[in-house]
């Protein structure tokens, strides 16, 4: 099982690239993916938007074919003037090129890749290959160019960049992650362990190919999740995949993101909602789990870094990085 690998920290001036690593533009969002840029500049990057991120360049719901989409992947991994890579959009297609990835670029300059919901499936893949750490957070079109880092209150959104900016660029520990909301305490308890996670059927999905993490992986792990756009029955069904593979036996906490149209049960006289069916699956696993935590398919996220260490205090609804996400260049 390989080590954990964090990317070299990020320097004022850096170069990071925007790119199509699963969905393409669509016609109409070049405001958001500017917009995006802008908040990228404001953390003091660099910031270089790929040519394949353009309406006119795609293929059914991606980007380009999975050949295409792997090539520019690794020529961005291979050139050592990108210092980042960052998804625009998430989307369905990462999936198609996972075996096709320079997994020895990787390990030889390995850089921060940014993005959640479909990215999150290439997060863990290459987490469970490389040890490489990925950044569940916010891309660029529908994250950093949403109306909310435009038009939200200041002082969250000055927050939100300074964390961002710390997490990237500090090879120290960032410390308690700043919630928006007060967070909610599904089951009490607290524990420490690496994060692992991303969105719940991408992690599903994952378990069936070869790029899935080995067991160990799990081992004291804090799994955090989210889904949208799914029926409770669904996520009850995800999660029993979970429990049947040995995973839940395996975590030490749980934290559960902001549900995005997720539809509860009504029927026969009875309601079952998400911490309904989440606590069910559990069944009597004594572990903490914190929900309604600002990530996920809401703006703006909180960056949450594969594989580094977290505190997660269900009781005082708290959620802390307990160790740095990136190492001294």
């Amino acid at each position: 099982m390989p080590a954990t690998l964090r990317p070299r920290a990020l320097r004022s001036g850096d170069l990071v690239v925007v790119t199509a690593l699963s969905g393409q533009l669509a016609p109409g969002e070049e405001p958001l993916l500017a917009r995006g840029v802008a908040i990228l500049e404001r953390m003091g990057f660099r910031v270089r938007v790929s040519p394949v991120v353009n309406p006119a360049q795609n293929r059914w719901w991606a980007s380009g074919t999975p050949a295409e989409q792997a090539d520019e992947l690794n020529a961005l991994l291979r050139d050592p003037e990108v210092r980042a890579i960052i998804a625009h959009t998430g989307g369905q297609a990462t999936i198609g090129y996972l075996d096709l990835i320079d997994l020895d670029a990787i390990r030889a300059d390995p850089k921060p890749i940014i993005g959640y919901s479909d990215i999150s499936l290439l997060h863990m893949a290459l987490y469970a290959q490389t040890g490489l750490v990925g950044f569940h957070a916010d891309i660029a079109t529908h994250g950093f160019g949403s109306d909310w880092y435009t038009l939200g209150d200041e002082p969250r959104r000055s927050e939100l960049v300074d964390l961002y900016t710390r997490v990237l660029t500090k090879a120290e520990a960032p410390g308690a992650l700043p919630a928006k909301d007060v967070w909610e305490t599904w089951r009490p308890g607290s524990a420490q362990g690496p994060l692992f996670g991303g969105l719940l059927n991408r992690l599903v999905l994952l378990q069936a190919t070869p790029f899935a993490p080995a067991s160990e992986r799990f081992e004291g792990a804090v799994l955090f999740w989210e889904e949208l756009q799914r029926p409770v029955s669904r996520i009850w069904n995800d999660l029993h995949a979970l429990r049947l593979s040995g995973v839940l036996d395996r975590v030490a906490g749980m934290v559960v993101g902001i549900p995005t149209e997720i539809t509860p049960h009504e029927g026969g006289g009875q309601r079952a909602d998400l911490r309904d069916v989440v606590l069910d699956v559990l069944g009597r696993r004594d572990i903490p789990v914190l929900a309604q935590v600002d990530f996920g398919h809401t703006s703006p996220n909180l960056p949450l870094p594969i594989g580094v260490r977290a505190h997660v205090d269900a009781d005082n609804r708290t959620l802390s990085l307990i160790e740095p996400a990136v190492a001294e260049g």
